[in-house]
């Protein structure tokens, strides 16, 4: 149910987007962006850690397919944690929800390092996954709401590609902790994880002092504080930049809610973008199975067919390749344009891959590790765009939610049956250890991500240096009468 309160007209959103960068966007970015960096953290050392986890005397006992279910486990977290957080952080702002999420993945991941057996191990997983998809819902609102419009292509498609700095430290990390000259080997694989919580008590520090998002005020009928924080930011901007800010004339009415019914947001958002509905699940359910196939048992991958004891190195160079992709690209997805961009990430990465996957067989574990940072570089930056295309092609009061939406379907098709189908790959072909088996994964991956990047190519959106409500009009827009009928 919605309930009107108030009828206001703002220039809020214009002066947002008129800012010059300065110092305090990189307070906005150190404080919400580095959350990529937790989950690329959580995810690698699972990858990293396949072995570790197998013995029953310093491990837990688990078998391939164990590790695979433990990361789809997550991964299912992450999908019913988003969809839970996304629509708490419609209805009550994204300050609240990216403090509630960032303890509920500190817990959690604390609990994992604690795990006495797999029952508790998988619990624990899916606990830390429902933290980090909650994260991805507030903070990519949070994030795109807070950033000028000519910078929030780049700073998104970088934000979203840190992941990989998380990646590339916890590959690295194991090294040391997975050594039994140096840790006991009982004790290091959960060293590694207790030591994300750490990382995470350090980015609240930071982010306690990032405010909650105007446009999301106005719009819920809290006009005044709305206007208090952006004076302040623009006080700080300009005192940081020393530019004097001029005051600009566009402007937005809007009818004020409290809030905003999740069903009719629904309703609203697939009768009046069903492209972009098609668009957004398109992208999502190809990066989904790539990264989450892939990346969750590449480690597997090298220690059973390719003889490879310490996994480490190789998992953070591929991570390197990664985050250069996102951080080199991303300009990119302001100056040529997002459609252009995404169609030509996506369309490259999965051409290349489906030539990994003819020639799996020719591969030592060097080369398959270069080829996959080849394929990567590209394939990062346009997975990071599909959070990108997903925080901006839809109303404001939907932002989070459709965040969410997205992310949990296309991770849900993606993201779980990617690791169940290679943990299963993985463990039918181990006795005869022929890792041209495991080359469907590939080829399915290639397919999902070529047909995302044709879908943009028709169905893209222009979105490029435009403001969020010249994308996507608020539903409460003061002309939006009939949408929300």
């Amino acid at each position: 149910m919605s309930v009107e309160t108030g009828r206001i007209t703002t220039n809020i959103p214009a002066r947002l987007d008129r800012l010059p960068w300065a110092r305090w966007h990189w307070m906005i970015v150190i404080g919400l962006g580095t959350v990529w960096i937790l989950d690329g953290l959580e995810v690698t050392i699972v990858g990293s850690m396949s072995d570790a986890l197998k013995p029953h005397d310093t491990g837990l006992g688990m078998s391939n397919f164990d590790v695979g279910f433990a990361g789809a486990a997550y991964v299912a977290g992450a999908c019913l944690g988003a969809l839970f957080f996304g629509q708490l952080t419609d209805r009550f702002g994204r300050k609240k929800l990216f403090l509630a999420t960032l303890g509920v993945y500190t817990i959690a991941t604390v609990l994992t390092a604690f795990a006495p057996a797999p029952w508790w191990y998988f619990g624990a997983r899916f606990l830390t996954g429902t933290g980090i998809g909650g994260e991805y819902a507030a903070i990519n609102s949070a994030i795109d709401e807070l950033i000028p419009a000519p910078y929030r292509g780049r700073v998104d498609v970088a934000i979203n590609g840190s992941f990989w700095v998380g990646a590339a430290g916890g590959s690295l990390l194991t090294i040391p902790l997975l050594d039994p000259h140096v840790i006991d080997a009982s004790w290091g694989w959960r060293l590694a994880f207790a030591l994300g919580a750490v990382l995470a008590v350090g980015i609240l520090v930071v982010r306690r002092h990032v405010p909650e998002s105007p446009r999301w005020l106005f719009i819920h009928g809290r006009e005044d504080e709305a206007e208090r924080i952006v004076s302040d930011i623009e006080r700080t901007v300009a005192d940081e930049t020393g530019e004097q800010l001029s005051t600009p004339d566009d402007t937005i009415t809007v009818r004020q809610r409290r809030s905003i019914g999740v069903g009719l947001i629904a309703k609203t958002v697939i009768t009046l973008y069903p492209k972009r509905t098609i668009l957004c699940f398109s992208l999502f359910v190809g990066q989904a199975f790539l990264y989450n196939a892939f990346f969750f048992t590449y480690g597997d991958t090298l220690t059973t067919f390719l003889g490879v004891g310490q996994t480490g190195w190789y998992l953070a160079a591929f991570a390197v390749s990664n985050f250069l992709g996102a951080l080199l690209l991303s300009p990119l997805f302001d100056r040529l344009g997002r459609v252009r961009m995404i169609t030509a990430t996506y369309v490259l990465s999965g051409l290349l891959l489906a030539g990994a996957g003819f020639f799996l067989g020719d591969f030592n574990a060097t080369t398959l590790t270069i080829m996959g940072a080849v394929i990567f570089f590209f394939a990062s930056a346009g997975a990071s765009a599909a959070y990108l295309t997903a925080s901006e092609v839809f109303p404001m009061e939907t932002r989070a939610l459709c965040i969410a939406f997205f992310y949990a379907i296309g991770t849900a098709v993606g993201g779980i049956s990617g690791p169940l189908l290679f943990g299963w790959l993985i463990d039918r072909a181990s006795a005869d250890k022929d890792i041209t088996a495991i080359a469907i994964g590939y080829f399915i991956g290639a397919a999902l991500m070529v047909a995302g990047g044709v879908v943009e190519a028709f169905l893209g959106v222009r979105a490029e240096g435009r403001s969020l409500e010249s994308i996507a009009q608020p539903l409460t827009a003061d002309d939006a009468e009939p949408a929300l009928a």
